[in-house]
């Protein structure tokens, strides 16, 4: 018997038939040639050191911590990394049209930098873990933008994803209005591990923006409960 065609086989043809009949409009630019062009990719401001140890935030010396980690450090999270950031150039655009707009498909974009800041930075972990979202909004938005993420990165860097062990349990406010202290209490506790499924592991924590960090470790403070041993935030945006 012929085996079935895999899962992933099936999504890569049904977006090159969709791509056939439907050429991609950059989202930012409007060029004919892909949701998220060569050319805005290019400008946008990618991330290089000398970056915080901590939190990965550009610091003027290298081998040292930024003003926030030294006075205010993340409790649970190894290390935070991202590519590029927010607030310049197309890639606040292409994530808000990714996130709130439904154009799912700028996952295949973003992955690549991702794969990228990984590799930069040595994250060496076991599992790739995406950032849940609460079942109230996960049915309201119909996707995690996260667990795209992280499949979508699954792919180039060939580790597992998986995105059932940590569970957001408590709806929380929207982070973007909040200052840095309220954005730490408004996701306190909010997440839980349903296993010791990942005990020992390494965990790659994947997000799309990262802000201050408190998400990405009240997650790692999960993670780290329920034994997982080294926990690396990987994100696609840094807000300055």
């Amino acid at each position: 018997m012929t085996p079935l065609p895999s899962f992933q086989y099936l999504t890569e043809l049904a977006e090159s038939i969709s791509d056939l009949f439907y050429p991609p409009r950059c989202v930012s630019c409007q060029a004919n040639t892909a949701y998220f062009c060569a050319h805005c990719k290019a400008e946008l401001s990618y991330i290089k050191p000398p970056i915080c140890n901590k939190c990965g935030y550009p610091i003027a010396k290298q081998n040292s911590f930024c003003h926030q980690c030294q006075t205010n450090p993340l409790n649970y999270l190894n290390t935070i990394r991202s590519a590029a950031f927010f607030d310049y150039g197309a890639l606040k655009t292409a994530i808000h049209q990714f996130k709130y707009r439904g154009v799912k498909i700028l996952y295949r974009d973003f992955a690549p930098m991702l794969a990228d800041c990984y590799s930069d930075h040595q994250l060496n972990s076991d599992v790739i873990v995406p950032v849940p979202l609460h079942k109230s909004r996960y049915k309201e938005r119909g996707y995690n933008q996260a667990t795209l993420l992280a499949k979508g990165l699954s792919r180039l860097i060939g580790l597992p994803v998986d995105n059932k062990t940590l569970t957001r349990h408590r709806i929380t406010q929207t982070q973007m209005a909040l200052k840095a202290e309220e954005r730490k209490i408004n996701v306190s506790n909010a997440f839980t591990c349903q296993s010791t499924a990942l005990k020992g592991k390494n965990i790659l924590l994947i997000d799309d923006v990262c802000t201050t960090g408190a998400t990405l470790d009240a997650c790692a403070q999960a993670l780290k409960q329920a034994n997982a041993r080294a926990v690396y935030g990987l994100t696609l945006a840094r807000a300055v």
